[in-house]
């Protein structure tokens, strides 16, 4: 099969523009994205990007979506990897952190300063925002749920109160390393998940690697 050379250039040119504009939402806001911000930030011009995007709003839901794809590739799928159970809820928690801490988006968390950005502003782009979270919390869930039934948690915990307190503590994490010392913060944030299976875990000597 022949690929159209044009095709690929282009393809590769909406995948860059689209980690610039999470990037440049992270720090600028989402709401203060704009086309034209974001063809100064790459040094083009804006009739190329609008070729892929023919509003900012159409822009700005291409870079929620993009930001969850890199949500999934560096923090949902190296979790995934470990066994079902607390050791895969702790290897989420700690992909996440980890995430934070290597700084791979300069302004902090993408969803953490979207998610406050738009909870009080109607539209396409809160709606959009809402779905992602709507599934991440359902995701969390799963997981607490899938250690129940493995026998790894207590079978009458409260799978809902547990998936909220592991996210919490992952937005604690987001907002707090931005203004006060980061290393305590992600340390906080790691013992405190830790903590927490370990006193739930009928076997808590799964959760002896990986510590914070």
């Amino acid at each position: 099969m022949t690929v159209d050379g044009r095709l690929a250039r282009g393809d590769r040119t909406r995948a860059a523009a689209l980690d610039a504009a999470v990037v440049l939402a992270t720090e600028v806001g989402l709401h203060g994205l704009s086309l034209a911000q974001l063809a100064d930030s790459l040094g083009v011009s804006k009739s190329g990007l609008f070729a892929h995007w023919r509003s900012k709003e159409a822009l700005q839901l291409a870079t929620v979506d993009r930001a969850v794809e890199q949500w999934q590739e560096l923090i949902v799928a190296p979790a995934l990897r470990a066994p079902v159970g607390v050791r895969r809820l702790w290897a989420l928690h700690r992909a996440r952190i980890d995430f934070y801490a290597a700084r791979v988006l300069p302004g902090g968390c993408f969803f953490a300063s979207t998610d406050f950005e738009y909870n009080a502003r109607p539209g396409p782009v809160r709606d959009r925002l809402a779905e992602v979270f709507g599934r991440w919390t359902a995701f969390l869930e799963r997981l607490v749920r899938e250690a129940v039934d493995a026998g790894e948690l207590p079978a009458d915990t409260d799978v809902a109160e547990l998936a909220y307190e592991i996210d919490a503590l992952g937005i604690a994490a987001a907002m707090r390393s931005r203004l006060l010392d980061p290393d305590t913060t992600y340390r906080h944030a790691r013992q405190g998940l830790l903590n927490r299976l370990r006193a739930l875990c009928p076997d808590p000597t799964l959760l002896t690697e990986g510590h914070p």
